[in-house]
């Protein structure tokens, strides 16, 4: 993949200890791509930006961070990919937060195909790993892509189903991207580096630590348009995920177990509020076919011309709110905020004072 102009610039802010995603964004409304940012009197920053992180954001430590993921991306196969990238992922834009850039190995090409999220618990049963390799390897056939979290047991197995056929699989990490964790599953993170992708929100070399993974199981759900949980013990992690793929409007479905299987009573709170049921691999194909036709947009559809873009189209040529902008695209304020952040970068949107935006083409 060709990396876009700039990148170092995007790759300093979202290094510098301090600047959260939040923070990035509201700078990126303000003054715009990234070098602009970076061009601004530190003074003119301070508004936005807290001291320390102001501090940090000509440090040499961010220097040699930025110079380290240049030289990783430069390698094959290896690439970062920004808000402002075509290859962003199209439903990450939906979500409530949406990382400003994520590091990729592999298939690039995956970030553009419809998905599935397949997760569980990490300690499954022999019959819970079987379910979700096989339940993985079905929606692969069907050109679904499988997006799960490279954890050890469900995530394991449905990254190797995914593997098996053509739709593939993404394992969104915990971590820093150049390395595996868990270290078991080190010839899997190699594999899928080489069949599928790998993708990462957080910089290189960030360890294992316990609050990143619920902000990775948020991207899991983000990136596809349901998600099945195969087995889950009341306080997993894949709960968290769940959660998120119904907060982000997202399918969620559920295999039922034993009653008397700890494993099985998470899937069954699930069902109890609200989760489909699923016996098998063709109710979640129909369930997603009818998802699809009541408004989801597939990821497996090619991107819009530029002269296509729905939200353009709504804009007309006159400075408009973004208010007025969800009441005629009748779409909610998050996703007009993400969208119109996106038609910025690319040079089609205009931010004007008052919080007004122009269309620019």
């Amino acid at each position: 993949m060709t990396q876009e102009p700039g990148l170092a610039s995007w790759l300093h802010l979202t290094l510098t200890p301090g600047l959260g995603a939040v923070t990035v964004r509201e700078l990126l409304k303000q003054f715009g791509l990234p070098e602009n940012v970076l061009a601004r009197k530190r003074a003119e920053l301070a508004r936005l930006v807290p001291a320390e992180a102001l501090q940090a954001l000509d440090s040499q430590s961010v220097a040699r961070a930025v110079e380290r993921a240049l030289k990783w991306v430069s390698q094959p196969r290896c690439a970062v990919v920004t808000l402002a990238d075509e290859s962003y992922p199209k439903p990450l834009l939906e979500i409530a937060d949406p990382p400003t850039l994520l590091y990729a190995r592999g298939r690039i090409e995956l970030l553009g195909r419809a998905a599935l999220a397949v997760v569980g618990s990490r300690n499954a049963t022999t019959q819970g790993e079987r379910d979700a390799e096989r339940f993985a390897r079905a929606f692969s056939e069907a050109g679904l892509t499988i997006v799960s979290g490279l954890a050890l047991g469900v995530d394991a197995a449905a990254h190797r189903g995914g593997l098996a056929a053509e739709g593939s699989t993404i394992a969104v990490l915990g971590t820093g991207i150049d390395f595996a964790y868990p270290s078991r599953n080190a010839a899997l993170f190699e594999e899928i580096a080489e069949n599928g992708l790998l993708l990462s929100e957080f910089p290189l070399g960030t360890k294992a630590v316990a609050q990143n993974f619920p902000r990775r199981n948020r991207l899991i759900s983000g990136l596809a348009q349901g998600c099945l949980v195969v087995e889950a013990a009341p306080a997993s992690g894949s709960l968290i995920t769940a959660r998120a793929a119904a907060e982000q409007g997202r399918e969620v479905f559920a295999i039922p177990g034993s009653i008397h299987s700890p494993l099985s009573k998470g899937c069954h709170a699930l069902i109890k509020s609200g989760a489909k049921l699923v016996e098998s691999a063709e109710d979640v194909l129909a369930e997603l076919s009818a998802f699809r036709r009541r408004g989801f947009v597939s990821t497996a559809l090619p991107p819009p011309e530029p002269t296509e873009e729905p939200l353009l189209l709504h804009m007309g040529f006159d400075p408009i709110d973004v208010d007025s902008l969800c009441a005629r695209a009748r779409l909610p304020a998050e996703r007009i905020s993400a969208e119109l952040l996106r038609l910025e970068l690319a040079g089609r949107v205009a931010a004007l004072p008052g919080g007004f935006f122009q269309r620019l083409s």
